[in-house]
């Protein structure tokens, strides 16, 4: 897979409310989705990948099949990465994870107030309410994916360790502001 961060689009907000009736109808009752990664937040420039999180009471209850019958393909990620520092029980970042068959997409399922549901979220938020910080990691993605556009895997090991950082000032700007969990979109 090369990796491409493209400009900005406004059918990404279109392309995530697509993808969010095909899913729905595939979620357990109770569960609700948001929007979220770099196509979440206006103005940034992103892979045109719609990243989507699928809150869940329980991962259990999901149902493969019904998420492969709404056009999703299970994949084999099932724990996300930890930050440096951290230490955090494997269910703190458990989750389940598909790629839509059709239009670019990921779907990551994740239990209810986990560690790695409230990552994704805050993240999304705290760039969404400090464009500086949102440019600089656009900066960061743009040139490592002109430097490195065919190593997914070290475009990884960079951005993970950056995102840790954004989260270090995001967790103490949720503090500040009180943030919670928003409903979903």
């Amino acid at each position: 897979m090369r990796i491409e961060i493209e400009r900005p689009r406004q059918s990404w907000i279109e392309d995530f409310a697509a993808l969010k009736r095909a899913l729905m109808g595939a979620a357990p009752a109770g569960a609700y989705l948001h929007h979220i990664g770099s196509t979440a937040i206006p103005g940034l420039p992103a892979k045109d990948i719609i990243d989507l999180q699928l809150t869940v009471n329980d991962l259990a209850e999901v149902d493969a099949d019904a998420f492969e019958q709404a056009g999703f393909e299970r994949r084999p990620i099932t724990i996300d990465h930890c930050p440096p520092g951290l230490e955090l029980a494997e269910g703190e970042l458990r989750k389940a994870f598909y790629r839509s068959k059709g239009r670019p997409a990921n779907l990551h399922i994740r239990q209810r107030g986990r560690f790695n549901q409230r990552y994704s979220l805050l993240c999304r938020d705290f760039l969404r309410a400090h464009p500086t910080a949102a440019n600089a990691y656009a900066l960061i993605k743009q040139r490592l994916a002109q430097r490195f556009p065919e190593d997914v895997d070290f475009y990884y090991d960079i951005k993970d360790p950056v995102f840790d950082i954004i989260m270090d000032g995001a967790n103490e700007w949720a503090k500040l502001i009180g943030w919670s969990e928003p409903p979903g979109d």
